[in-house]
């Protein structure tokens, strides 16, 4: 929705908001008072025993993805909207029903509404064996662990140990949209691969798109894997493949994907292979301009 604000709700707008929600086939049921604390745990995301109240449409929900999967669903365009999680500033404890500010401990009948809280993020969950944590850099909360992970301040994003000063940066990489899915990836659930050229994407798609022979980036078309053997196969048939005679002398410019180097090469219906780095993800480009 480009640069349009959250909407300001009037009346009539927050009861059809509230029969669409409850037209919606939303699998929620009403808190049960009588069950353990333990067992009061009703979002599909997140085990945690409260909901939070949306300060953007003041919609009570199970989490801000439930908000968002649901708000995204409204047949009025200008109604959807995204929760900004830092600014709840209310909960309801499923075990008590009781409306309150933001905390981990419930004002009215003590339960711990999640094992896992960040007063930050308005964030609750008992999973713990997620090891979340919060980047402040991020200004987000992460899984996996902080000793697992490092901000890397110029893509702007955590990233595994395994990759410190092992992979190539670029600039706010990971706050840009899934080529392959078009899902924003800086706060995406989904597992996410940084490539060899530096962008980011779903490790679901990146396999997908390996599985279906695509081995060049959506984005800057470097190869993602290493085609060395796929090279030499081309070098392999090249050779014993022959052009007619009227293609013997032809040659043409070529842009590499790999190593961005243009260079002028011979002709082959099979490729063009670049002279600096031997690579085949070549593509023919204008001759250079030369000076007057």
């Amino acid at each position: 929705m480009g640069f349009h604000q959250s909407p300001v709700y009037d009346r009539n707008r927050l009861i059809d908001l509230s029969r669409s929600r409850k037209a919606y086939n939303w699998t929620l049921s009403d808190p049960c008072r009588s069950c353990v604390s333990s067992m009061c745990i009703r979002c599909q995301h997140y085990r945690r025993r409260c909901q939070i109240r949306a300060p953007c449409c003041n919609e009570i929900f199970d989490c801000r993805h439930c908000h968002n999967e649901f708000t995204s669903t409204l047949r009025n365009i200008y109604d959807r909207h995204e929760l900004v999680r830092q600014d709840v500033k209310q909960v309801i404890c499923s075990v008590c029903d009781t409306e309150q500010p933001v905390a981990q401990v419930c004002s009215n009948c003590g339960v711990n509404m999640g094992e896992y809280f960040c007063n930050i993020c308005k964030f609750y969950d008992d999973n713990t064996e997620k090891q979340q944590f919060h980047c402040d850099d991020c200004g987000i909360c992460r899984v996996g662990g902080r000793e697992n992970f490092f901000h890397c301040k110029k893509c702007g994003s955590c990233y595994a140990t395994g990759l410190r000063n092992n992979h190539r940066c670029v600039e706010d990489s990971m706050r840009h949209h899934c080529p392959i899915c078009f899902e924003y990836l800086f706060d995406s659930l989904k597992e996410t691969t940084v490539m060899k050229c530096g962008h980011t994407m779903h490790c679901e798609c990146y396999h997908e798109m390996i599985k279906r022979d695509k081995f060049c980036c959506p984005i800057c078309s470097r190869s993602v894997i290493d085609m060395s053997k796929t090279w030499q196969r081309m070098d392999a048939e090249i050779e014993a493949t022959s052009m007619p005679s009227d293609y013997h002398d032809k040659k043409v410019w070529i842009l590499c994907n790999d190593c961005n180097d243009t260079t002028e090469v011979y002709f082959h219906i099979i490729g063009q292979k670049c002279g600096h780095c031997r690579s085949y993800n070549t593509r023919a480009v204008a001759p250079p301009v030369l000076p007057q």
